[in-house]
């Protein structure tokens, strides 16, 4: 089993910048990606940015050049840099691992990007 905890959300003003954190516990050796998604309310959910356990990372469109996904592999833990921040990046932004089995999800962190 592996758990993810998320923290850093929270309001922000539009242009403004946030650290969102997810760190990893447990059976963590298998994981080879990692992963932020979002869901805005009445939406689905979707994918924010991803990154490999040999460092390749991918982003949705919305987001490049704005977002980047990092992560410490020391710490466990994965990071996502939000920079200009628009109302649209509004929603709840979970955090995802992937083993050859099992997804797993963290309970996520809200994010509200409003004047």
């Amino acid at each position: 089993q592996v758990q993810l905890v998320e923290s850093g959300g929270g309001l922000v003003q539009p242009g403004g910048s946030l650290r969102l954190s997810c760190a990893a516990s447990g059976s963590i050796f298998s994981i080879y990606v990692m992963g932020w998604y979002r869901q805005a309310p009445g939406k689905q959910r979707e994918l924010v940015a991803t990154t490999t356990n040999r460092g390749t990372t991918t982003y949705a469109f919305s987001v490049m050049g704005r977002f980047t996904i990092s992560k410490d592999n020391a710490k466990n833990t994965v990071y996502l840099q939000m920079n200009s921040l628009k109302p649209e990046d509004t929603a709840v932004y979970y955090c995802r691992a992937e083993d050859p089995r099992v997804v797993y999800w963290g309970k996520g962190t809200l994010v509200t990007v409003s004047s």
